[in-house]
């Protein structure tokens, strides 16, 4: 518990410190010493600081534990491998649903909050369709493209993370509550945010990196030119995350940044296929059997763990084309996951 209040700790930092944190946690660092050093650099005037942060910690897990809302630190092994490889992971998740949704094969789909008929439909479609194939839809529970994509996910029988810009208890849009609670039946509702954070606008852009950094792609319908959703776009770009984009009518405006994205190199999406395709996957398809020979498991000796970086640099594969390969393989029962994003071959010949 003194560990997690110490995380929590962390996660309260404004975020001109998570990336620091994000590497000393990697490096080992205790969280302990990671905040009493950076509170002590940041607010040397302020003594109180650091034990005012460790009330509000604890506050924030006793209320998460009165409303079952689980708290998911960095190092736990149901972590998600994903989220951990960026460069500034949350040091804690909160939220409500079924927690091994995290670690299922994700893809993100973003788009206009005021969405036209046409790219709602669109989003419920692609939803559904990738829902079939056994992908988890990711998105961010707002009005339009958003609400959408977890109404197509959850009318195909299938599973989808919601990420929010205020704590898991705190619904916004309030519209929504219902919707959230059929999430969580099947899938998660999800957030870096303590419970008890109400909304504010300086938390959608920050929350964007964690919708792009749970998926393998983003699929972006219906962006206008400063859309929120250029923001989780470029994010997945900076993550190594594919980035696909659906085309739209030219005369309405919505739809320019989309095209630019497109313009850019983005991949055009017509169907889940074209997704599916990029992912190098076809609906109803498992992932093969590994071959003993399987240069990724090559990297890996059982019973001894080793981290994303670590088999990168064996494997001379770049972390975002790695994972893939890792969840396929953890999947098919050769790979385990541990915490703080480290793997582990599993040993079949006993």
């Amino acid at each position: 518990m003194t560990d997690l209040v110490e995380l929590v700790v962390l996660s309260l930092l404004p975020s001109r410190c998570w990336l620091r944190v994000a590497e000393r946690l990697r490096a080992g660092v205790l969280a302990h010493d990671i905040a009493e050093a950076l509170v002590a650099e940041h607010w040397p005037e302020q003594p109180d600081k650091l034990p005012a942060l460790r009330t509000r910690a604890g506050a924030a897990i006793r209320r998460a534990q009165f409303q079952g809302i689980a708290p998911i630190a960095w190092h736990d092994a149901s972590y998600p491998a994903a989220l951990a490889a960026i460069v500034d992971p949350p040091p804690v998740l909160w939220m409500r649903g079924a927690v091994d949704a995290l670690n299922a094969p994700a893809v993100a789909i973003v788009g206009a909050r005021a969405a036209s008929p046409y790219g709602s439909a669109v989003a419920e479609r692609l939803a559904a369709d990738l829902s079939a194939a056994g992908i988890v839809v990711v998105s961010g529970l707002a009005r339009g493209v958003d609400s959408a994509a977890h109404r197509g996910t959850l009318a195909a029988g299938g599973r989808t993370i919601a990420v929010l810009g205020s704590g898991v208890d705190v619904m916004y849009p309030p519209e929504h509550a219902p919707l959230a609670r059929e999430i969580e039946r099947s899938g998660l509702v999800v957030s870096e945010l303590v419970p008890g954070t109400p909304p504010h606008r300086m938390f959608f852009p920050l929350r964007n990196r964690i919708i792009s950094g749970l998926s393998r792609a983003v699929v972006v319908i219906e962006a206008g030119e400063k859309s929120g959703s250029l923001i989780t776009a470029r994010s997945a770009l900076e993550q190594g995350r594919d980035v696909l984009a659906v085309p739209g009518n030219v005369l309405s405006g919505r739809n320019r940044g989309a095209h630019g994205l497109l313009r850019d190199g983005a991949k055009i999406v017509e169907s889940a296929d074209d997704i599916l395709e990029e992912l190098g996957m076809r609906a109803g398809r498992r992932a093969p059997a590994s071959a003993p020979a399987d240069p990724v498991l090559a990297c890996l000796t059982p019973g001894e763990p080793a981290d994303l970086d670590a088999i990168a640099e064996r494997s001379g594969l770049t972390p975002s084309r790695l994972l893939p390969r890792l969840f396929e393989l953890e999947l098919h029962g050769s790979v385990a996951r541990l915490g703080c994003g480290r793997f582990v071959r599993i040993d079949r010949s006993c």
